[in-house]
């Protein structure tokens, strides 16, 4: 559980990190990273993150995609734990 708790927040310090990276690669006509990078950390536990990035950061919140796939993606990864933790009692 404790190594769990680790992981949740530093997928989520990191997703946070890349949304603002990837605001400033923006700003500066720079490479920028993938959306699919940056979604694939909702699905993997960093929703909070990516959601906290996306509002502070101003950073992709008037694409449709990224304000309906970073909950939802946030749901799904929350639903697959709890069937896993339900199904091999991994916490």
């Amino acid at each position: 559980m404790k190594i769990f708790i680790i992981y949740l927040i530093l997928i989520n310090f990191v997703a946070f990190i890349m949304f603002g990276a990837d605001k400033r690669k923006a700003i500066k006509n720079k490479w920028r990273i993938r959306e699919n990078v940056l979604l694939l950390f909702s699905l993997t536990g960093g929703g909070i993150g990516s959601f906290i990035g996306m509002k502070l950061f101003h950073h992709k919140t008037h694409k449709k995609k990224f304000l309906i796939l970073v909950p939802l993606l946030t749901i799904i990864f929350v639903i697959v734990i709890y069937y896993l933790n339900t199904i091999f009692n991994i916490f």
